[in-house]
């Protein structure tokens, strides 16, 4: 495809004039959150300023932890925005399914491709090396993201843990949802979204879940992948392609169609709890 294309395909906000509408409800739904739940704010887990995360906890020893990975294409957007992903898992109403880590990560034009990958798996390793004092089952860790957030969340499926800390399980994901996901990141490099990602062909390829899936030591954690029904073809073709060859190399995959959504309404299905994309996680969980 044209740039011309590809612009138009992966601009969301463009594709949703009222998006502002969903991202002001994020931030309100959020601050609720915060003031209700049990939670400790801006813990680090690296030296950057923004290797940081929010923790939202259960009233229940040893429940597991789901870690969110927010969107904003690698160079937007902040963790403080997406607590409310907690209320449909920490809360008494949900069941006090999980604890919730919501991640920060640093933003490009700072941080490139590899540095941001980098960072989700360095939170990663801290996160089971901590979950003890943290209160956490650390053999019972799951990802969730969205957009940019849905790419982290099939990098962190796909990595060799114990290439990352020797002493880190080989499984050290057992599962996850990637929501509205970007997979191939060849055709992010060729449209406007690269002006500030400055990707090379190399970094691109590297860094596209699409391209790691022949190599994988050992068995694949089951992915759910969610995607709404009114998201622009890109989204629908990424998950589709990524799908199919994460099933095709043995993963066991859930897909989701969210009817009537778009690439901002998608993510208040994770706080909701008869949602598939909620129902989805919690089965794994359980």
């Amino acid at each position: 495809m044209d740039r011309e294309t590809l612009d138009r395909l992966y601009n969301n906000r463009a594709a949703v004039p009222n998006h502002q509408q969903d991202i002001d409800r994020w931030e309100a739904a959020s601050r609720l959150t915060r003031e209700r739940a049990l939670c400790r704010l801006d813990l680090p887990y690296g030296a950057h300023p923004r290797e940081s995360f929010d923790l939202f906890t259960t009233a229940e020893p040893d429940r597991p932890l789901l870690v969110f990975i927010h969107g904003g294409y690698w160079q937007a957007l902040d963790k403080s925005w997406f607590s409310f992903v907690a209320d449909g898992f920490t809360m008494p109403a949900a069941g006090g399914l999980a604890n919730v880590a919501v991640l920060n990560y640093p933003l490009a034009p700072e941080a490139d491709m590899d540095r941001i990958v980098a960072s989700i798996r360095r939170a990663l390793v801290w996160l089971w090396r901590e979950a003890a004092p943290l209160g956490f089952d650390p053999n019972r860790i799951y990802v969730t993201g969205h957009s940019a957030g849905g790419h982290l969340t099939a990098i962190a499926a796909l990595t060799d843990w114990t290439a990352q800390d020797g002493a880190a399980p080989v499984d050290l994901v057992k599962g996850g949802v990637a929501i509205s996901g970007l997979y191939d990141l060849l055709p992010i490099r060729s449209c406007y979204l690269n002006d500030r990602l400055r990707m090379t062909g190399p970094v691109a390829i590297r860094n596209s879940p699409q391209f790691m899936l022949p190599f994988h030591h050992g068995g694949l954690p089951p992915l759910a992948f969610a995607v709404g029904s009114d998201e622009t073809a890109a989204f629908h073709g990424q998950q589709h392609d990524f799908v199919k060859a994460y099933a095709e190399r043995g993963g066991q995959v859930t897909e989701v169609t969210a009817p009537g959504m778009h690439h901002f309404s998608i993510v208040h299905e994770l706080a909701r709890p008869d949602s598939q994309i909620r129902s989805a996680l919690a089965a794994m969980m359980r």
